[in-house]
């Protein structure tokens, strides 16, 4: 039997979650995040999901998950009852991005964050070539059925947390089936070439 490969976000969030860390997994889908969190790191792995199905899938693997809208339900949360709130894939369908990134480092330690690039060459090739809104493996959906509703570029977000004050403690690219890739000093040309990337984040130290 073969084991389907992890997928690169994934892989990276594990590289960065320490052991037995207390974790908050926001819009964890079917949970696979999460089993992968408590198998690997020993982490008290929790989820917040909105759809029943999403809730369902996890209680059937065991995982301890909560239905919830994080627009709204992440301030129901303790302040510092985390030591790492993961958004995966999931911020730009936010209603109010900063507002959400606010919430999870008042609730945890470290925020952890992947969002697609829309500054990709393939998505700015498709503008301008077709003039029509891109397809991609990191933008899956067609406009008119897509849940994205805050696209934004790598430089986008860094511009979003040096608004909020916030540090980047480490950065990645991603890319559909490589490693990721560190952007530490590579951010210019990754906001081409990156289908998406990663940020840990935490509140700026007085």
């Amino acid at each position: 039997m073969t084991t389907a490969p992890i997928r690169e976000d994934f892989a990276e969030i594990l590289r960065l979650v320490g052991p037995g860390a207390r974790v908050l997994d926001v819009g964890c889908g079917e949970g696979e995040l999460l089993d992968l969190l408590t198998r690997e790191r020993g982490a008290d792995a929790r989820g917040l999901e909105i759809s029943p199905e999403g809730v369902a899938a996890c209680l059937s693997l065991g995982l301890a998950v909560m239905q919830g809208d994080a627009d709204r339900d992440l301030a129901s949360f303790p302040a510092n009852a985390f030591d790492y709130v993961i958004l995966s894939r999931t911020l730009q369908a936010m209603r109010d991005p900063r507002a959400v990134l606010e919430e999870m480092l008042r609730i945890g330690e470290r925020a952890i964050v992947t969002v697609p690039n829309f500054g990709h060459w393939r998505v700015r090739l498709d503008l301008l070539v077709h003039g029509r809104m891109p397809v991609t493996g990191a933008l899956p959906e067609p406009w008119w059925s897509t849940p994205n509703i805050h696209l934004c570029t790598i430089a986008d977000f860094i511009d979003l947390a040096q608004a909020l004050d916030l540090e980047i403690e480490t950065s990645a690219a991603l890319t559909s089936g490589q490693r990721a890739r560190p952007m530490t000093g590579a951010r210019l040309l990754e906001n081409w070439r990156a289908e998406s990337a990663l940020f840990m984040l935490r509140r700026r130290r007085g």
